[in-house]
């Protein structure tokens, strides 16, 4: 029933929100996690808890929504919620999947008195980027709103907020205020566009709007909460903290236009934009170790940038008791490397080993030496070098339970600077979106911050040698990155304007750069997409990161010729 036409009653609303962090799949917990978010109100007084979109399925669901018994649960789920809302405390708005005949739809649900009250199928199903719905969910027809004890309710679900269609016809339907459940993932700058957004929506409709995301991570995205509110005359009416759970009690009251007005909430700061990136990483992180069940993570340490920033994210993360780093040296691995990498270890006082590996090299050698004869000395006998650390890391992981975390950056993965089945092993890469330059910023960044919610100790984490020595795999004498690369400033300018961008070959150099460079390394992010397709998962950063912004095919012989 939709109670569209029940006239108003009631002046006052005391409404929470539940910037919670469900888990896909995870359906009793995420049922026992309504219950906690209305527990809460309950003794705040609350009228209304809302929550996030498609909570007791966990967002996003993909193919899951296609398996029968998965919907049914997430309809048991919710009847249970139902049948608690008969003590006639807080009512519920909670999002799930909805059978409705033969169509299946991103629903959100109003349950109060022991009811449901009223039921909304999402009318936008995004389809870009990250977002897949149409393969799963039927749009629904444009909604009305819901009555809720006097007061009419728009609940747009996440994408039907983002254009004017949804909102607009609520507004003209007769609803008085908009609440937007969402499971809007973060990429660097997000909160800005979802602002700016949702300004549209509340100038267009005239009506406040309450805008509640939902926190942590799921595989490769990061939610970062950060909910809002907007008045109706645009003015931010309350802002709830980023990458952090949180239930806020607000209070909103009916001016005698009509009007409602948020005269309570709270007002979190965000971070900036390092903070911000450092706190995706390490969320993102988080959550893959911990709704995945494992006790910790391992990684080798080898005394760069890139393995030293991944070991501060993950003691940031888990804790250092959870974090054991390995050395892997061999007869290329410097002083300065062994140096750097205790280091960093002790200054981030975790568990630090040493495993040489030259006997499994000078075996894989041995074993090769006939094959190999009479052929030159290169890349394959430094990819044996790095196979060989990936095998004694699996060998850890495999005895410990730990999980393995990669450490290669999104410079190196664009041109294929990784190997397969070596330094390439592994779970999950927290930087697996950061370019290079990226990197050394949020090093320095987190060197001279420890913001709450982090796990690792303050003061310098990465030493100062780690971020002024010049870059090295170390797998011959005396190399660098910059041997066969350009400086990374210039590679990391060339990337994002070949991956976000898109840009052509003649754009990029009307900014400065060679042609014969951009065209190398165009070729080069090209025949990389089969190493990439095998990569770990990591956190999602950037607006186009690597498998589900950026799809190419791996058979590819397209080049840009402009």
């Amino acid at each position: 029933m939709t109670d569209a036409s029940i006239p108003p009653r009631a002046d006052r609303l005391r409404l929470a929100i539940a910037q919670f962090n469900p888990t896909v799949g995870d359906i009793d917990g995420n049922l026992a996690l309504a219950r906690r978010a209305r527990a809460q109100a309950a003794a705040a007084n609350a009228d209304l808890v809302l929550l996030s979109e498609l909570f007791l399925s966990g967002y996003p669901p993909e193919d899951l929504v296609l398996k029968p018994a998965f919907v049914a649960a997430c309809r048991a789920a919710l009847d249970a919620l139902v049948a608690d809302t008969a003590d006639g405390g807080p009512g519920v708005i909670v999002g799930l999947p909805w059978r409705e005949g033969d169509k299946l739809h991103n629903a959100v649900a109003l349950v109060d008195g022991g009811r449901i009250e009223g039921v909304r199928f999402k009318v936008d199903l995004p389809n870009y980027g990250e977002f897949d719905e149409k393969r799963v969910f039927q749009s629904g027809p444009l909604p009305g709103p819901v009555g809720f004890r006097g007061i009419r309710l728009g609940l747009p679900v996440c994408e039907d907020a983002w254009s004017d269609e949804v909102c607009e016809c609520l507004a003209e339907t007769g609803a008085e205020l908009l609440l937007v459940p969402n499971g809007s993932p973060f990429h660097a700058g997000k909160p800005e566009v979802r602002l700016q957004v949702m300004v549209s929506r509340v100038v267009e409709t005239g009506l406040p709007l309450v805008y509640c995301n939902q926190v942590g991570g799921q595989d490769e995205l990061v939610f970062d909460g950060a909910s809002f509110a907007l008045q109706a005359d645009r003015s931010l009416a309350f802002q709830m903290p980023e990458f952090a759970e949180a239930l806020e009690v607000t209070d909103w009251q009916r001016d005698g236009d009509g009007v409602w007005a948020c005269v309570r909430g709270p007002a979190h700061a965000l971070p900036d934009a390092d903070a911000a990136l450092w706190h995706a990483c390490v969320l993102g992180f988080r959550d893959y170790v911990e709704k995945n069940g494992f006790p910790g993570v391992v990684l080798g340490l080898s005394g760069g940038i890139d393995s030293a920033v991944v070991a501060a994210m993950a003691v940031d993360a888990l804790g250092p008791e959870r974090v054991h780093c390995v050395m892997l040296p061999y007869r290329y691995t410097s002083q300065e490397s062994l140096v750097d990498a205790k280091a960093c270890a002790d200054a981030l006082k975790l568990r630090y080993d040493t495993v040489g590996i030259a006997p499994a090299v000078e075996g894989f050698q041995a074993a090769l030496s006939d094959l190999f004869a009479g052929t030159e000395s290169g890349v394959t006998e430094e990819n044996i070098q790095s196979r060989a650390r990936g095998v004694v890391l699996m060998a850890i992981s495999n005895k410990f339970g730990h999980m393995v975390a990669t450490t290669g950056n999104k410079s190196e993965m664009s041109v294929g600077y990784a190997t397969l089945y070596g330094d390439m092993n592994g779970g999950f890469n927290p930087i697996k979106d950061l370019y290079k330059t990226r990197v050394y910023k949020l090093a320095a960044w987190r060197n001279a911050n420890r913001p709450d919610g982090l796990l690792g100790p303050d003061g310098e984490v990465i030493p100062t040698n780690i971020l002024t020595k010049v870059p090295s795999a170390e797998l011959r004498e005396n190399q660098t990155d910059q041997d066969s690369l350009p400086d990374y400033e210039i590679l990391d300018d060339i990337l994002e304007c070949l991956v976000e961008k898109e840009m052509s070959v003649g754009d990029i150099e009307a900014r400065g750069h060679d042609r014969a460079l951009i065209h190398r390394i165009e070729h080069l992010l090209y025949v990389a997409e089969y190493k990439r397709r095998q990569s770990a998962p990591g956190v999602k950063i950037t607006r186009k990161n690597f498998g589900r912004d950026r799809r190419y095919p791996i058979t590819n012989r397209f080049r840009d010729r402009s």
